[in-house]
C-alpha cells in the first residue's frame, strides 16, 4: 500500500509541470520562434508579428501550432483569423496555412498596448481561440 502511494505522489510530483499552462508561465517560457505562447485547447499557439513594424507598410503575422510537448504540429487544413487591436485602431487578417504555419500581412506597429485575438478553424470544424499582448514587456 506504501508504495502505491509513493507511486501516485511521484507522478502527480512529475505531472504538476504539464498543467501549468496559464500565461504567465507561458510567457516565461521561450518560444520557437520569438513569438509569445498560448494555450488554447489541445495547443500551444504562438504568435509572431514584427518587432520593427511601424504601420507603413504591411508586416507578416504569423500563428504556428505545437503540442503541450512543443512538438510542431502540422497546419494543413486549417484557417483563421487575427483581430489587431490597437490604439491606432482595429482590423481583421485572414490567416492561411502557408508551410508550417499560418500567415497573413497587416500594417500595424510594435505597440506595448496592442491585443490581439486569434481564431483557428481546423478541418474537422473544430475552433480554438486564443488572446495574445505581443508587445507587453514580459
Amino acid at each position: 500500500m506504501k508504495l502505491n502511494t509513493l507511486i501516485l505522489a511521484a507522478a502527480a510530483l512529475f505531472a504538476a509541470p504539464a498543467f501549468a499552462h496559464d500565461d504567465a508561465t507561458l510567457d516565461a517560457m521561450a518560444a520557437p520562434h520569438g513569438g509569445q505562447l498560448r494555450m488554447s485547447g489541445a495547443w500551444h499557439l504562438e504568435l509572431v508579428l514584427a518587432k520593427d513594424a511601424r504601420g507603413d507598410t504591411a508586416a507578416p503575422v504569423r500563428v504556428y501550432l505545437s503540442d503541450h510537448g512543443g512538438k510542431p504540429m502540422p497546419v494543413a487544413g486549417a484557417s483563421g483569423s487575427a483581430v489587431l487591436l490597437s490604439p491606432a485602431g482595429k482590423q481583421s487578417v485572414v490567416l492561411a496555412a502557408a508551410g508550417d504555419r499560418l500567415e497573413g500581412k497587416a500594417r500595424y506597429a510594435a505597440d506595448p498596448a496592442m491585443k490581439v485575438v486569434v481564431t483557428l478553424k481546423f478541418a474537422d470544424g473544430q475552433t480554438e481561440t486564443a488572446r495574445f499582448e505581443p508587445f507587453r514587456a514580459r
